[in-house]
């Protein structure tokens, strides 16, 4: 397994991190979630990410419970905070003071752990003052409930702010979890940029595009049975963006070139993403552990200059490439 640092922090992470967004206490079974974690540590993965949102706080639980037994010391366990958790209410949201100290008390207990290492704002709160925010996560750190704090889907504006209070409120501010993949680059433009400034790492999430990317969803098919694009539980949801001919033929596409990388499509899309300086760590989630297997031999592949090329021409006029479809709701839209 490839180490890297977490942006310029001195925090060093495995390339490919474990996450348990749309599985672990809601689309896979407590037995097999518990097998993928197994195998993941098995391959080398000592980066874990989830967060008190996913299947309101049971993926937490699940999590905590596979790693029980391992060494903390030798674990960079992440989590976050800013979605719906428990009934939803008025104050169960959002990066208010009151729901940051309670949600990291909450997750803590539910990992088992006395501190993670990474402690996110999930998306940018627009309706609690930012120093409100960032003087609550101070807190976290200082109490010693978290090493670092980060965040997830902010704009470069957004980070340059949380980054300059960061800095006054001495707390290690260091990285950024976006979505991003062959199709899906809107970090691109000016988030990468503004985090390279800074010192910020990207963790990224959907580096497969939800499956996308592994070619198994064919122009003018169905989808097959068990995958993401059937989930009725929220997968198909997120796939459905990408689920148009245009895509997907392009998609089937990329095959040679994985191919003449002795890769699968997989892992070519994880390889991919890797490739950006900026790129600390990419994000997979797994239901079985074959798939962990198959992932992670992404790590350490260096793709061609010209394979990388053919990507970009093969997929030019599906991929997204607008800054501004990085944005976070309002909170009311949700309670």
């Amino acid at each position: 397994m490839e180490i890297r640092n977490l942006g310029s922090s001195g925090l060093k992470i495995s390339a490919i991190a474990y996450g348990n967004w749309l599985t672990h206490g809601s689309q896979v079974e407590e037995d097999a979630a518990l097998a993928c974690v197994r195998q993941a540590l098995e391959e080398g993965i000592t980066t874990f990410d989830t967060a008190d949102v996913y299947a309101n706080t049971a993926a937490e639980t699940v999590l905590g419970k596979a790693l029980k037994d391992e060494r903390r010391e030798g674990l960079e366990i992440f989590t976050k905070v800013y979605w719906p958790t428990g009934p939803g209410r008025h104050n169960d949201h959002g990066l208010s003071r009151k729901h940051i100290m309670e949600s990291i008390n909450g997750s803590l207990k539910r990992l088992g752990t006395d501190y993670v290492d990474l402690y996110q704002a999930h998306r940018f709160d627009y309706e609690t003052p930012l120093e409100e925010t960032m003087e609550a996560f101070a807190d976290v750190v200082h109490s010693g409930k978290a090493h670092y704090i980060g965040v997830s889907e902010w704009t470069a504006e957004e980070i340059r702010r949380g980054h300059a209070l960061a800095r006054e409120l001495r707390i290690p501010f260091v990285s950024n979890q976006p979505q991003y993949n062959m199709i899906w680059r809107v970090i691109e433009p000016e988030v990468v940029p503004t985090s390279e400034e800074l010192g910020i790492g990207q963790i990224v999430w959907s580096p497969i595009a939800q499956g996308v990317l592994t070619g198994k969803y064919k122009p003018g098919q169905d989808a097959p049975a068990g995958s993401r694009a059937t989930d009725a539980k929220g997968g198909s949801d997120m796939i459905s963006r990408w689920m148009k001919d245009d895509v997907l033929s392009r998609v089937q596409q990329l095959q040679p070139i994985a191919d003449e990388a002795g890769l699968s499509m997989a892992q070519l899309a994880v390889a991919w993403v890797l490739q950006n300086p900026n790129v600390s760590a990419a994000i997979i989630g797994a239901s079985r552990p074959e798939q962990v297997t198959e992932n992670v031999k992404a790590a350490g592949v260096k793709i061609e200059d010209s394979a990388m090329k053919q990507i970009d021409e093969i997929l030019d006029g599906v991929i997204e490439r607008d800054a501004s479809k990085t944005v976070s709701p309002q909170r009311r839209e949700f309670g």
